[in-house]
């Protein structure tokens, strides 16, 4: 291959290179487009920016939309906000949008909201179109014992000067799930809620729902009311259920204790009979005794054992007729 032509090459490699590095430091392109957008921006401000880590572009084009929207920023507001871990497109977007809707949003509090992980932009657009949030079906009893099932829609405007800070939808949707609770358990009838939806309205809007919260509530919508189960009846029956296995507790209770005093009067009546069948022991002690030292004679002794065979003998006949007269029967 011809010399001149491999020194062409190289020649061409190396301005290839030296343009790469060059553009790469020097956003040349970049630069003019800010100023043909009217934004007077230095080279080297381009260039510091890339020693600091900055994508310039993220810069430079956010800051030629708000020169052309007449915002008055400059170039420190948003490499700052950049560095902070923000989004400049974003924010400025929004200054714009609130700008168009005579909205008055400063570079520092939309800095700051968007810093503090909400979306700017959709806040602004919420307050000029608000938003509706439909809330889950909430299930409340009413005095007579008729749970009423109700979905309503609360439509929401953003407020901006409590967004920092503020509570979100999920306070809003708590906030009036309580308030519909309240109005449906203080009416005296389901009736009257299927009658005058519109009282959970007026109740839950007078409550001040949106305090300290990030919106503003525009209106309260009752979307559905529908009846659920008879949970007073319920409860009775739950109750009545409850009182049956109590009493049926106490009469097993008692009949336990009606079986135990038996079983103790029977041990009872077996103790006497112990006692009597000792104590008939002692008589022919008595009598021997008696016998023996003559405070009866052997007459005596001997009518005494007559008696008690006429009295077993007679005991034998009134067993007797009483086992005929049963086997009779």
């Amino acid at each position: 291959m011809d010399p001149s032509i491999i020194t062409f090459l190289l020649i061409a490699a190396v301005v290839i290179i030296v343009l790469s590095v060059f553009f790469s430091f020097f956003p040349v392109m970049l630069w003019i487009s800010a100023i043909a957008a009217g934004v007077r921006i230095g080279i080297i401000t381009l260039v510091a920016m890339r020693l600091r880590r900055v994508t310039p572009s993220r810069i430079v084009n956010p800051l030629i939309k708000a020169t052309k929207a007449g915002l008055g920023l400059n170039i420190n507001q948003l490499e700052s906000h950049y560095l902070a871990g923000g989004n400049v497109d974003r924010v400025v977007n929004a200054l714009i949008a609130a700008q168009r809707a005579n909205i008055n949003l400063e570079f520092e509090r939309a800095a700051a909201i968007d810093l503090a992980g909400r979306d700017v932009l959709q806040a602004v657009q919420m307050s000029v179109n608000p938003r509706v949030i439909e809330t889950p079906i909430v299930a409340a009893m009413a005095k007579n014992g008729i749970e009423v099932k109700v979905r309503a829609r609360v439509t929401v405007r953003a407020n901006i000067d409590r967004l920092v800070g503020g509570a979100g939808e999920e306070t809003i949707i708590a906030r009036v799930g309580e308030g519909i609770v309240t109005t449906v358990g203080s009416s005296e009838s389901h009736k009257d809620v299927l009658e005058n939806p519109d009282m959970i309205s007026r109740t839950v809007l007078g409550k001040g729902l949106d305090a300290g919260t990030a919106f503003e509530i525009l209106s309260i919508d009752v979307a559905d009311v529908d009846v659920g189960k008879n949970i007073g009846a319920n409860l009775q029956t739950e109750q009545a259920e409850a009182d049956k296995r109590i009493a049926q507790a106490k009469a097993e209770e008692r009949r336990a204790m009606a079986v135990a005093q038996e079983q103790e009067m029977r041990a009872r009546v077996i103790e006497m009979r112990a006692r009597v069948v000792e104590a008939e022991s002692q008589v022919p002690l008595a009598m021997a005794e008696a016998l023996k030292t003559g405070n009866i004679g052997v007459m005596d002794y001997m009518n005494f054992k007559n008696i008690e065979a006429d009295t077993h003998m007679r005991d034998s006949i009134g067993d007797n007729k009483g086992n005929d007269t049963k086997s009779e029967s």
